[in-house]
């Protein structure tokens, strides 16, 4: 049988905590076995949950000989990691455990160096932080989880769910995780590379950064038609140079920064509109509705009127 030990961090998210608990106690085999035995494991008996405490049955030695670790979210993901959990994870890791985060769970792993160099996701309004205090992680706000092989990770809340029932399809097939999903009332086909709704996610702006005044000029003028000369112009500067400093300071490319931009100025005027979607497209300088919904559904993974029907 698959062993799950799930590490309680001090302010676990109760949500990111329960959720591997009940979607693994319940997958059955097809024999009807159980496929998985769980274990809950922190550093001390008793962990900070929020709107309570709780009883933890196992101390980190429970982490050693499971066949996969899974670190919930914490409220405050800041928090720098207690030594002894940072040296398990890394114990377990060197002994080939399969690890997981849910949600701000990204940051207890990311502080031990597992990430570093790797493709990682986080709840969306954490990304920035995650981005600026891991800069070896390669951070990917958009999508729902992301399968390393060894390491994965996934986003906020439903997210957590998603990145279950993908690693149960993965020990145990199709069939059982999707027994599993109906059990969730949840679609097993949401895949990790959909994009989370991420509203009013605008593009990185570096505050008191050189690019600050040249951000704020795009912002303004999204509806302009833009060239990458254009944009170096009005920044006094080289493409090249201004490509670099781009780089440097959002982490993109000029271009990159302004489509970001301009689908963030879509979303709120799906939400807050009753535009057509080809108005809109216009309206945030996509030259045609095709181009606009080709772009938005690359950035969202969802379509314009998919996402206007969920947030409208």
């Amino acid at each position: 049988m698959h062993t799950i030990a799930i590490l309680a961090l001090d302010q676990v998210i109760p949500f990111d905590l329960s959720t591997p608990i009940e979607v693994f106690t319940r997958t059955r085999l097809p024999d009807g076995r159980p496929g998985y035995q769980i274990r809950v494991c922190a550093e001390r008996p008793e962990i900070d949950a929020g709107a309570f405490s709780l009883r933890v049955p196992w101390g980190l030695e429970g982490l050693k000989g499971a066949d996969t670790i899974i670190v919930p979210g914490t409220a405050n993901p800041a928090v720098p990691l207690p030594s002894a959990v940072g040296d398990a994870l890394r114990a377990a890791a060197q002994d080939g455990t399969r690890i997981a985060s849910i949600c701000s769970g990204t940051f207890p792993l990311a502080a031990t160096g597992l990430l570093d160099g790797l493709r990682a996701t986080t709840h969306w309004a954490a990304a920035g932080l995650l981005a600026t205090a891991y800069p070896h992680v390669q951070v990917d706000p958009d999508v729902l989880y992301v399968d390393n092989g060894q390491i994965l990770t996934s986003a906020g809340a439903a997210a957590g769910l998603d990145l279950c029932l993908h690693m149960i399809r993965t020990d145990y097939g199709s069939a059982v995780a999707a027994d599993a999903a109906r059990l969730s009332v949840m679609p097993l086909e949401r895949e990790g590379g959909q994009a989370q709704f991420i509203v009013h996610d605008y593009p990185p702006t570096p505050r008191g950064g050189s690019l600050e005044p040249l951000l704020a000029w795009l912002q303004d003028n999204l509806a302009t038609d833009l060239t990458l000369a254009d944009i170096a112009a009005h920044a006094g500067t080289s493409t090249r140079t201004l490509i670099r400093r781009f780089r440097e300071q959002t982490g993109t490319t000029p271009l990159q920064w302004l489509h970001r931009a301009r689908v963030r100025q879509a979303q709120h005027l799906l939400e807050s509109t009753h535009h057509t979607v080809e108005r809109i497209g216009a309206q945030v300088g996509f030259g045609s509705a095709t181009a606009f919904r080709d772009r938005f559904k690359k950035t969202t993974g969802v379509s314009p009127h998919s996402y206007r029907r969920a947030f409208g």
